[in-house]
């Protein structure tokens, strides 16, 4: 999970990346950021896998958790991820990223979906 100084910093690259670019993408992940740890989102792999595609780019504000099967690759960031749901991303192929890394990829958040 993120912690309070791992959150400060979320919330500078995020709104570096919005006020660099203006992409509102940045600016409703670091709202999300700002919301309390009881309404943050749990997606698991399963759901990833029943609404993505191949190759696809996404950020889950929130935890992936391990529950499913995925096989397609995906690039994933999230605020926070189950060591079980990380494997089963590498399993098949596909590559966690961190949102400082996102930001620079995707500086107008073009490509990148929001899930859950």
């Amino acid at each position: 999970m993120i912690t309070k100084s791992m959150s400060s910093e979320t919330t500078w690259v995020l709104r570096k990346a919005f006020k660099s670019k203006r992409a509102p993408i940045w600016k409703h992940l670091e709202n999300k950021l700002a919301n309390s740890r009881s309404r943050a989102s749990e997606v698991n792999i399963s759901k990833l896998a029943s609404v993505t595609k191949e190759g696809e780019t996404i950020i889950v504000p929130g935890k992936i958790l391990g529950s499913g099967k995925i096989n397609h690759k995906l690039t994933v960031c999230a605020f926070s991820m189950s060591l079980k749901a990380a494997k089963k991303l590498y399993d098949c192929g596909g590559k966690i990223v961190t949102i400082a890394d996102l930001t620079q990829s995707y500086p107008e958040g073009k490509g990148v979906r929001i899930i859950g």
